[in-house]
């Protein structure tokens, strides 16, 4: 994977040098409009063998709430900008920085909390051996994920279940969404293709679909 690592690298360094004019105003954006906080969300994910390392996105939920990982549409941990830039998947451009620092790539499977990829057992710890993407497999099939769990909770409430929104969220994100994404990442680790990388990279930045492993994603 040498070429993934170079073309990571030199093409992270041009889109921070041709993007660092739109980081500033969306920086100054979320400052204005989401006072009292940074403009940065800093939290430490799992990176390439399990280490830890600092992912960088633009901050989209406000200062104070209760630090559930699992997020869905209309929670009100979301702002509205910052609801806006996750749709659009703004929220991500800092993770330039990390993928110039070598720290994750362009395409790969999302940088996790601690719990989740560092908790993998057998054959399903080879997500580990690759660096966290921006995009990937997983995050193109998922790309709406915040919308499906929300759809997923709905369904639950209004069936009966009386639950928390975020306690519902939580036990879907870990029986189904994050299993399929498990198997998505293990197949892209045991299948590489740079082609494919290219292919994902540019569904990514026009919203469209691909197929990958016989499906759509």
């Amino acid at each position: 994977m040498i070429l993934k690592f170079v073309f990571d690298r030199l093409v992270a360094l041009i889109g921070l040098l041709f993007l660092w004019p739109v980081l500033l105003v969306v920086a100054i954006l979320v400052k204005v409009k989401m006072p009292g906080g940074p403009a940065f969300f800093v939290q430490k994910r799992v990176g390439k063998n399990g280490k830890l390392f600092n992912c960088h996105k633009f901050r989209t939920m406000t200062v104070k709430h209760n630090g559930s990982t699992v997020s869905v549409a209309g929670d009100s941990r979301i702002t509205p900008f910052g609801s806006t830039l996750r749709h659009y998947k703004i929220d991500e451009l800092p993770g330039l920085w990390d993928v110039l620092r070598g720290k994750m790539s362009f395409v790969g499977p999302r940088p996790d909390v601690p719990g989740y990829a560092d908790n993998l057992q057998g054959s399903d710890r080879d997500v580990l051996k690759l660096r966290p993407g921006i995009t990937g497999p997983a995050t193109l099939k998922y790309r709406l994920e915040d919308e499906m769990i929300s759809e997923y909770v709905a369904q639950k409430q209004k069936a009966g279940d009386n639950r928390p929104m975020q306690e519902i969220a939580v036990e879907y994100n870990d029986t189904v969404i994050y299993p399929d994404k498990v198997r998505l990442n293990c197949y892209y680790y045991r299948h590489y293709s740079f082609v494919k990388d290219i292919q994902m990279i540019l569904c990514t930045v026009l919203g469209k679909k691909m197929e990958y492993n016989g499906e759509l994603i």
